[in-house]
């Protein structure tokens, strides 16, 4: 077995997809291929999305890795591609198309030991301890890597702490976005959650909703029923030179109260009191009011400009996406920019403002129009080039409308969730439900050490947060 500082790797092997019976082909067919699009294929240069569920209560009811290991297997079943990998072909010579073969060669599954680790370790510190990032599988790789090395596009860890058990999924971001993640995992935590009661049945009813995969809604916009050919002759040529490690950043974790956002959202919108007639959201004053205090944290120069950027869904703004669709569908559309000065001088509503106006300039004709040029001028999202931008920023990703604290697999709700080391930079910021509900959300933040110290003594940002436990 292999070490990894306090965690220990038990072993390694994968998962196929298991099928109802009336499902299983007699001689299997060749496999498909889903054609991916460029919402799909622009993510391919990011690194997995890594997101895990703190269990304590698992821990004694024994058995665990192996129910854990069975109910992916029948989640797998479910959301069949993604026990496949990425495969290139080229269509011409310097022309390289990326599919995701639909081969069920399966998930990767890892069961690791950490002895040495409480589940207070992980949920009850304000900063995030570095032992975390050893929960997560499939560390360091780029979506396109998945397609040179053949690698999984999915790979779920279970790491057993001292009272606790740590459940973790890495997910290929070329394939699925942060919606199609916690889908798939809250399928695989009921299938789980069901089969503790004895029941095995791979055809079982859920409340998790079917997967959809067709991309034909695409169909008006770019040319996703063959794969669309890219300029480069390999993938390295696509993902370009690789750049060192972001500088080192430090972790913590925010749990705003519900009361504590109402009193946000109260205090924006009776600034806007005369000024306008928007409304501004819950989500809306947290991200102001982080925005501002991270200006604070940095000691930026008054004239000095700070950027937000913002990811946006377009389930339920795009027409003809359907809410279970397991794919990409989400745009880095909303930035906005202020100097450091006006945005802490004006106030938590002007900053929450410029949020909710970047958001709102969202329109759907410019999204398939970009969707339709996509294929001639292609271009990837790439971090490094970020913050080679704005070099000031905050980014933000995931939602509060994800269930993650719903994701019981059989030994009661998580406690806490987190994120693994894929994609961490300065100003990152990934937003959660609350463990309570009811309006309640949660801030894990990623800032240089010496601004995150700054951020979390900052009585008036602080003074929303409850304290950790």
């Amino acid at each position: 077995p292999r070490s990894t500082g306090d965690v220990r790797i038990v072993s390694r092997r994968m998962i196929r997809p298991s099928l109802p019976p009336e499902q299983r082909p007699e001689p299997e067919p060749e496999p498909e291929s889903i054609h991916l699009t460029p919402w799909d294929l622009r993510m391919i240069t990011l690194e997995y999305i890594q997101k895990g569920v703190l269990l304590p209560n698992a821990i004694a009811a024994g058995g665990v890795v192996e129910r854990v290991a069975s109910s992916l297997a029948r989640a797998l079943g479910r959301f069949y591609p993604f026990a496949g990998r990425l495969a290139a072909t080229s269509p011409q010579p310097q022309s390289l198309a990326i599919s995701l073969r639909c081969s069920g060669e399966g998930a990767e599954f890892v069961h690791a030991v950490a002895p040495g680790v409480t589940a207070a370790d992980v949920a009850a510190s304000l900063y995030i301890p570095r032992v975390v990032w050893s929960f997560f599988p499939l560390d360091g790789l780029l979506g396109a890597d998945a397609v040179a090395g053949s690698r999984p596009v999915l790979a779920a860890q279970v790491t057993e702490l001292a009272d606790g058990v740590f459940i973790a999924m890495s997910l290929n971001h070329g394939v699925a976005d942060g919606t199609t993640f916690w889908h798939f995992i809250n399928t695989w935590s009921e299938l789980s959650r069901r089969s503790v009661g004895g029941s095995s049945d791979d055809d079982v009813v859920i409340s998790a909703p079917s997967p959809v995969f067709d991309r034909q809604w695409f169909l008006d916009s770019c040319p996703v029923p063959v794969p669309i050919p890219l300029p480069f002759g390999t993938v390295e040529d696509m993902v370009g030179k690789r750049v060192p490690q972001f500088p080192p950043v430090h972790e913590c974790f925010l749990h705003f109260p519900a009361e504590r956002v109402k009193e946000l959202k109260a205090k924006a919108n009776a600034e806007m009191a005369g000024t306008a007639t928007t409304t501004i959201s819950s989500l809306q004053a947290l991200l102001a009011h982080l925005w501002r205090a991270v200006c604070r944290a940095r000691r930026l120069a008054p004239e000095q400009k700070m950027a937000y950027y913002l990811l946006v869904g377009c389930r339920g703004r795009v027409d003809g996406i359907r809410a279970s669709y397991a794919g990409n569908a989400v745009v880095a559309h909303a930035s906005t920019a202020s100097p450091a000065g006006e945005i802490l001088g004006r106030g938590l509503a002007w900053a929450a403002w410029l949020l909710n106006r970047a958001v709102a300039s969202f329109a759907e004709a410019s999204a398939r129009e970009k969707l339709a040029r996509w294929p001639l001028e292609p271009s990837f999202s790439s971090l490094p080039a970020l913050v080679a931008t704005a070099r000031a920023m905050v980014l933000t990703g995931s939602s509060p409308r994800f269930d993650v604290y719903g994701n019981d697999f059989g030994w009661g709700a998580p406690v806490a969730v987190r994120s693994g080391p894929a994609n961490k930079l300065d100003g990152k910021a990934t937003v959660y439900e609350g463990r309570g509900g009811q309006g309640s959300m949660a801030l894990e933040v990623c800032l240089a050490p010496e601004a995150l110290a700054r951020l979390v003594a900052d009585e008036e940002f602080m003074s929303a947060v409850a304290t950790p436990g």
